[in-house]
């Protein structure tokens, strides 16, 4: 799979350009485009006296699916790491989830009408909605199985010291990217160039493609076993006791090892470890209090506010170019200063995040927009950097695995969960109201980045706490 020097092939790399960012597709797809997919589809016409509102089903599918992939992390990891055949996981993933894709491409009211024969608008709504949250489950279970378990472990299987931080930098990158490339295809939906559905269509295909190159492209490692040693001891009472022990072993320690991250003991002994977990948790709670309905903001909030704006003036363009050169400079100065001093480093970059949030809350035009994602971006892109590096070094070089439950439930479940319902209480918060088509429609509004600026202040109180235990870690060697 590489040379002897530790390097990938250009196959492997392509392999892992083109998997990576159907992965961040995929992650962009469920984190953010499913709800504005639902905004104008479903609940076009707003909730029509239905059971359930646009926030609700988004805050819904957002925390039932982070559930579900912290559950499906710690059981389909242990199965695959088992078989050790990813790429199976990784195909029929990929496949799967495409169909899936296609199915919910038609979940629209007049389809589910027909199919149940319902009449009320409120039933076909809420029934509408309940499909659109039971899919998404579905799809938030292939997801964690194809990207978070099984490509990611074969991206471990095959990557070196050597490889490991471009591999980093790639998906980094890849999440970028995927997210400009449905800004791209949602602002064709908005144009009428193309309809909602056709995306996830197009998303299926793309998945579906991928799934059956996957089977020619990803190549399994080789099993590390002593073949020689093995057919020596073929057929012999030394190697069955062996085996039957090491079965025993292994089914005992298991879920042992699966809860040792809550041991007291554990957590004591990894205290550094804990704070900066709980810091990197309250983050992702702050922006998940507006990624999943970010999208929905800024279509049908922003965009109709800034309807007469020219965004080739010269006044929105200056603007941008600097807020980008502002942000490259940032994130590229404070990064040197990590390697330095993580207090000087950290402090900073929270507080841009949090200078961000205000700002767009405070704003709806696109150069204002523009002026707060830039401290918004330079802090998002060097905490969530510094968050992974700094959890990786206080992990036990010895207890690796022993920790993976627990950074998804800090870093995956837990801002799944809290993120999305104060942004719904946030939307149900505001006092304004959007009309929409002739009718009256709850949308989140400039509220939910003051609630996220909140949520983003209480990261100091574990990591002040956890920059104070690094300072005498430090000074004691």
């Amino acid at each position: 799979m590489g040379n002897k020097k530790g390097q990938l092939s250009i196959g492997i790399w392509i392999t892992i350009i083109l998997f990576m960012f159907m992965s961040a597709i995929i992650g962009s797809t469920e984190s953010m485009y499913m709800g504005l997919f639902l905004s104008n589809t479903v609940f076009k016409d707003g909730s029509m006296g239905a059971k359930i509102t646009l926030t609700d089903t988004i805050n819904l599918i957002a925390s039932l699916g982070s559930i579900i992939s912290v559950i499906t992390t710690f059981i389909m990891g242990a199965f695959s790491e088992k078989i050790k055949n990813r790429k199976i996981f990784i195909s029929t993933g990929l496949i799967t989830w495409g169909v899936v894709s296609f199915v919910f491409s038609g979940v629209e009211l007049l389809n589910v009408a027909r199919f149940f024969r319902i009449y009320a608008m409120s039933e076909i709504i809420t029934a509408t909605a309940g499909i659109a949250i039971f899919l998404s489950l579905i799809m938030a279970f292939l997801r964690s199985t194809t990207c978070d378990t099984a490509f990611s472990s074969w991206v471990t299987d095959i990557s070196t010291p050597k490889t490991s931080t471009i591999i980093e930098i790639i998906f980094t990158t890849m999440g970028f990217v995927s997210t400009g490339v449905i800004t791209v295809l949602v602002s064709n939906a908005q144009s009428k160039v193309m309809t909602y559905s056709d995306i996830f269509i197009l998303f299926g295909v793309v998945a579906i493609v991928l799934g059956f190159l996957g089977f020619v492209l990803i190549k399994n490692p080789p099993k590390k076993e002593n073949n020689k040693k093995i057919k020596k001891l073929r057929n012999t009472k030394r190697l069955n006791t062996s085996i039957n022990k090491d079965k025993k072993e292994k089914e005992s320690n298991y879920w042992a090892d699966v809860f040792y991250g809550f041991r007291p003991n554990a957590v004591k002994q990894n205290s550094n470890l804990y704070l900066i977990l709980s810091s990197g948790c309250l983050f992702n709670c702050a922006c998940q209090v507006f990624m999943p309905y970010l999208f929905i903001y800024l279509a049908s909030v922003v965009i109709p506010a800034n309807k007469d704006v020219n965004l080739l003036s010269a006044e929105v363009l200056v603007t941008a170019v600097i807020a980008i050169l502002a942000v490259a400079v940032s994130v590229l100065i404070l990064m040197i200063v990590y390697v330095k001093s993580k207090a000087l480093s950290f402090i900073p970059s929270v507080l841009c995040f949090i200078a961000g949030l205000f700002i767009l809350s405070s704003t709806k035009s696109i150069v204002g927009i523009i002026i707060g994602l830039a401290p918004g971006l330079i802090g998002y892109i060097i905490i969530m950097i510094q968050f992974g590096a700094t959890v990786r070094d206080n992990i036990p070089k010895d207890k690796v695995g022993l920790f993976q439950g627990i950074r998804m439930i800090f870093l995956a479940c837990l801002p799944g969960i809290i993120g999305p319902t104060i942004g719904n209480i946030a939307a149900k918060n505001s006092s304004v109201t959007y009309m929409e088509n002739g009718a009256e429609k709850v949308l989140p509004t400039e509220l939910m980045f003051v609630y996220a600026a909140i949520v983003a202040i209480l990261i100091f109180i574990p990591m002040l706490a956890f920059l104070k235990k690094d300072r005498e870690k430090m000074n004691k060697i």
